[in-house]
């Protein structure tokens, strides 16, 4: 890719422009894709763009590379990330907002799925049954409430304001976030949560956030909420999600990630019957796949590999101690 020495070791899922995307992006630095890495490179290199550890570096061995200082990860989430591998010195970093955009939109056409009760009606036109029209619901000077008000819980809202809804918000330390007319701190969650006509949970999956949606905040949400979820489906109850929708025929989910997803297979697996039910809507894990996402997450990630190199401070460091460990 370069006559100089590599510094970046790119473990992500070849393309064709990758290589003049990364020339672009960091003029200066030597880049090598894994699969061409000689000793000799990995001896050397300094950072890593990293994808998908069991599709695109499974083999590799963080200790072949003792100059290793920072891991870029092209996707947003962390917590599957084999954290015990990297030495304690190595920096870490999400791609933040990488994928802010296109996850928001997804996570707008899903609470007007539910809302509009899309796929009963396609069903019912299909049958050339023109009434009893389907139950709709509408977004329109509702209340929305965000777990979880980061990059693509702000993008959501922003789409929202279109609707006229009333913006909730749920972070870490309730402070004020642009876009957003209340905030609640994470441990208000179950108040948050109760004032919502649509729920939208865009969190990371960490220790904090783990099955912290169980029986009790779902039983203090509106009997007719809708509940989006783009985030991580650990941070709910899996059960507890699944007794709810059966028990309140009237709630409405809508899911675009899951517990079981094997992305080394292609595979999403359910311990409860889900998608049989009528009242979820499900997808998967498709929010950030469209044409122009990659090109955009690439650009995100090179951005922050950009910083590190030049001396700053990365952008959206982890805390390793939010995770479990060896996750």
């Amino acid at each position: 890719m370069t006559s100089r020495p590599p510094r970046l070791l790119l473990a992500v899922r070849p393309r064709a422009t990758l290589a003049d995307e990364v020339s672009r992006a960091l003029p200066d630095i030597g880049a090598v894709p894994l699969g061409e890495a000689t000793p000799e490179d990995l001896d050397g290199v300094e950072a890593v763009l990293l994808g998908s550890v069991a599709r695109d570096a499974k083999s590799w061995d963080p200790a072949a590379s003792p100059k290793l200082r920072f891991v870029q990860r092209i996707f947003t989430g962390v917590d599957d990330l084999p954290f015990d591998r990297f030495p304690p010195d190595v920096a870490i970093a999400g791609n933040v907002g990488g994928y802010a955009p296109f996850v928001a939109e997804h996570a707008i056409a899903l609470a007007l799925g539910a809302a509009r009760s899309l796929l009963p009606a396609h069903a019912q036109t299909a049958a050339g049954r023109l009434r009893p029209a389907p139950q709709n619901r509408v977004l329109w000077r509702q209340t929305a409430v965000i777990l979880g008000y980061g990059a693509i819980g702000g993008a959501i809202a922003a789409r929202l304001r279109g609707f006229e809804m009333r913006i909730v918000g749920v972070n870490r330390t309730g402070a004020s976030a642009p876009g957003c007319d209340t905030m609640f701190p994470a441990d208000r969650l179950r108040e948050a949560v109760a004032v919502g006509d649509f729920v939208f949970d865009a969190r990371p999956l960490t220790r904090a956030t783990r099955g912290s949606l169980g029986a009790a905040e779902l039983a203090a949400m509106p009997p007719k909420a809708v509940y989006v979820n783009v985030g991580r489906a650990g941070t709910v109850d899996e059960s507890a999600l699944y007794q709810h929708l059966v028990q309140h025929p009237e709630f409405r989910a809508a899911m675009d990630v899951w517990w079981e997803e094997g992305f080394a297979d292609g595979s999403v697996r359910f311990r409860f019957p889900f998608l049989t039910l009528p009242n979820v809507l499900g997808t998967p894990h498709s929010a950030g796949y469209a044409p122009p996402v990659e090109a955009y997450a690439l650009s995100t990630a090179l951005d922050n590999l950009r910083r590190f190199f030049s001396g700053q401070t990365p952008r959206h460091l982890v805390d390793r101690t939010e995770y479990s460990p060896g996750r």
